[in-house]
């Protein structure tokens, strides 16, 4: 029987990315399955979890990005630091992305909150540890590794035991582990350029942020592309090793 993951979706989903991709949760399986695999979506943001008498059932499951604080005190919101919490106890695989990857730290914890340099929007470049190839993923990763970026809060504090794996200029934390069975990662590797230039849109003209940082964020994505392939095996290998 092949393996099987969960998607925990704590997002609605952008128009756009359903018109062009089927959704976060297709994006998330057009990176991360393979064949003879189960992929399960829960939309955690609208109180839908895993049964626990079915958890121990899945291999691993990915805490995706949200519009939510992951501070905030919702009810879905501390349901879900409660089940990663129980995740962890059991050791279950878990792969936090952007909010997933603050969460985590909060669930078990760290300490997060907003950034005080405000947002970080656009390609990035992460310096990542020099452990973390032979460490936690048996690759040949590059020192230096470009990802999309699109987030007003961060993580401050990794919890007591976790350990931290990469970092930007403006993000002090960009990675951490905990464990063989923990991965907060800040970018988005599931994103593509013109998912984050349609989000930069939206922000502008909801007037979350200014012409000025939109236009660096566009520039920063003019000559340059994420690593996709390398993050696409980095979240593969742990997930799955």
């Amino acid at each position: 029987m092949g393996r099987r993951f969960g998607v925990l979706l704590c997002a609605p989903d952008q128009d756009y990315v359903n018109k062009m991709y089927g959704g976060y949760f297709s994006l998330f399986k057009g990176i991360l399955s393979e064949a003879e695999e189960k992929w399960d979506l829960f939309k955690v943001l609208e109180g839908e979890f895993p049964a626990m008498e079915e958890v121990y059932k899945y291999d691993g499951f990915v805490v995706s990005g949200s519009r939510f604080d992951a501070h905030g005190n919702d009810v879905w919101i501390l349901d879900l630091c409660r089940f990663l919490q129980t995740l962890h106890t059991m050791r279950i695989k878990v792969l936090g992305i952007c909010f997933g990857h603050q969460i985590l730290c909060r669930a078990l914890g760290g300490k997060i909150g907003r950034a005080v340099i405000g947002w970080d929007i656009g390609l990035r470049k992460i310096t990542v540890s020099k452990r973390l190839s032979t460490k936690h993923f048996g690759l040949e990763i590059p020192s230096i590794i470009r990802v999309l970026e699109c987030h007003q809060d961060q993580v401050y504090k990794v919890p007591l035991g976790a350990e931290i794996i990469a970092s930007s200029d403006k993000t002090s934390i960009e990675m951490f582990s905990f464990g063989d069975h923990i991965l907060g990662v800040q970018g988005h590797p599931e994103y593509t350029s013109d998912i984050l230039l349609n989000f930069i849109d939206n922000l502008l003209d909801k007037s979350c942020i200014q012409v000025k940082l939109s236009e660096e964020a566009k520039a920063s994505l003019a000559n340059s592309q994420p690593d996709k392939e390398i993050w696409e095996k980095i979240c593969k290998s742990f997930l799955k090793s």
